[in-house]
């Protein structure tokens, strides 16, 4: 029984495979998004407003691509093999690293659906709505942050 619960970390495969497939996925449209919107500021007349919310919608897809990335290496990582290749600022060793890497992933594109909103003339009017919802959301996501981290640990004694 023992050897069949250890095996079943090996489901968390899936989830982790389909988060890195959504993850390119969502990185490939945004890159071509942004290379769409480069072609048609170059070649048209288009008003800068509406190539800075162009620009931020393709960036708010590889934002969240990036999100995706990180839960699925993060769900690799933490379930099946911690001596995957990925860079130091990636490496997940326990749940409160994939958190902290979330949630500064998570702000990031609260920012970038904020300015969206902020530069789009279209939608002036939601402009305070959405600055406060995205306020709230961060400061519910530091406080969530700093009551649910570990307490450091601390240094090992000093030998004289």
């Amino acid at each position: 029984m023992h050897k069949i619960l250890g095996l079943t970390r090996y489901a968390v495969i899936v989830p982790a495979i389909a988060s890195i497939i959504g993850a390119l996925l969502l990185m490939a449209k945004g890159s071509i998004e942004m290379v769409m919107v480069v072609i048609q500021s170059v070649t048209s007349d288009i008003y800068l407003k509406d190539t800075i919310v162009g620009v931020l919608t393709a960036v708010d897809a590889i934002l969240l691509g990036t999100v995706l990335l990180v839960i699925g290496y993060g769900l690799y990582e933490l379930f099946v093999d911690t001596d995957i290749p990925v860079p130091a600022w990636l490496q997940v060793r326990d749940l409160d690293d994939l958190k902290s890497k979330l949630i500064g992933v998570v702000v990031a594109i609260i920012a970038v659906v904020f300015v969206g909103v902020f530069v789009d003339s279209n939608r002036a009017d939601e402009v305070l709505a959405y600055g406060l919802g995205a306020g709230a959301l961060v400061a519910g996501l530091a406080v969530f942050s700093l009551a649910t981290r570990k307490p450091e640990k601390p240094d090992s004694a000093v030998k004289k």
